[in-house]
């Protein structure tokens, strides 16, 4: 014989079991509701046809399945690229807060302000970014508050390194252009850091806008009426999407050019040197899985590249008559022949 406990706890089980089927929801799809997927905004700058970009976009999904993620299965993504168009920013970012993603991952400093701009609740792990506290991104690096982290591309930093190798290459140089776009507000720390690596170097300055593929012939011009011996190009997405134009004007107007993105001397610029935006991408999805674990934005400080490179385009050194030092040479982790 059943003693009453037992079957108080039959009828209650069988009443439970009664008002799902009434409701018309199934028992057996109450037990088995699939898990929700995560879905992962991603905004870009750049253009959705680029190589890079797509090899950049690519770098981060592969960071995701090292992880465990299978696309489209346990985690969706909503890539949305700008075409190399600043003003289409913040209507993507809107999108795709619209959209209720649980993150959004943006590359460069641009995209990372149109997500900030847009939303101060979603999390958002910016990518490739140069200066996160100068540009107001984050409060700080070791901790950011707010809904930001990420990884800082560091370029500043490397500004100083990038000169110093300049006067390596051209020992007589006295002028130094400086090519940057003042639109991207990643820009002014990596000049205002040039200007001080100039005054330890003891070489004069050129800066020289260029907001656009229309501004580089007459910024060109100018360095050459200037006479400025070589040139350093700031990191920036719409000279990154056009690198070939930027390095063929260097070779025309016989300048040697210091790049802070590996692509330009692939493309045929003189020399890189700096980090990996590549490698930072592979590395958001490492932070992208913390913050999906429970972990808060503005907990996780701002990560740094932990390698640098330096590439050389002896072809385009040729062009430009320039022998390189063996001294600088030896350094190169990768000629370009």
């Amino acid at each position: 014989m059943s003693s009453p406990s037992l079957i108080a706890i039959d009828r209650r089980a069988f009443l439970g079991g009664l008002a799902l089927s009434v409701l018309g929801v199934p028992l057996a799809a109450v037990a088995q509701a699939p898990p929700k997927v995560p879905k992962v905004g991603y905004l870009s700058i750049g253009s959705a046809s680029d190589p890079r970009r797509i090899a950049l976009s690519d770098a981060f999904r592969q960071g995701l399945h090292g992880l465990g993620y299978i696309e489209n299965k346990s985690i969706s993504i909503e890539a949305r690229f700008a075409e190399g168009s600043y003003d289409r920013l913040p209507d993507l970012a809107a999108e795709l807060v619209r959209l209720k993603v649980d993150i959004i991952v943006a590359y460069s400093t641009p995209a990372t302000k149109a997500a900030r701009d847009a939303t101060r609740t979603i999390p958002i792990v910016m990518s490739a970014v140069v200066d996160p506290v100068a540009t107001g991104l984050v409060a700080s690096l070791g901790r950011p508050g707010g809904n930001v982290t990420g990884l800082s591309l560091m370029a500043p930093e490397l500004i100083g390194k990038q000169m110093q190798l300049l006067t390596e290459l051209v020992p007589k140089v006295s002028r130094v252009a400086v090519l940057w776009n003042p639109a991207n507000p990643g820009n002014e720390p990596q000049l205002r850091e040039a200007e001080v690596a100039a005054r330890t170097l003891r070489v004069r300055l050129q800066a020289l806008e260029a907001r656009g593929p229309s501004d580089f012939d007459g910024a060109f011009a100018a360095m050459t009426r200037e006479r400025a011996d070589a040139i350093i190009v700031l990191v920036e997405g719409m000279f990154i999407d056009n690198r070939i134009q930027i390095a063929r004007l260097a070779e025309k107007a016989r300048l040697p050019a210091v790049y802070g993105i590996r692509e330009h001397a692939e493309a045929g610029g003189l020399m890189f040197y700096g980090a990996s935006p590549v490698d930072l991408n592979r590395r958001a999805a490492t932070i992208v899985d913390k913050i999906l674990k429970g972990a808060k934005a503005g907990d996780l400080p701002v990560e740094h590249p932990t390698t640098f490179e330096m590439v050389i385009n002896l072809k385009t050194a040729k062009a430009l008559g320039l022998t390189i030092p063996q001294a600088v040479r030896i350094r190169a982790d990768e000629t370009i022949p």
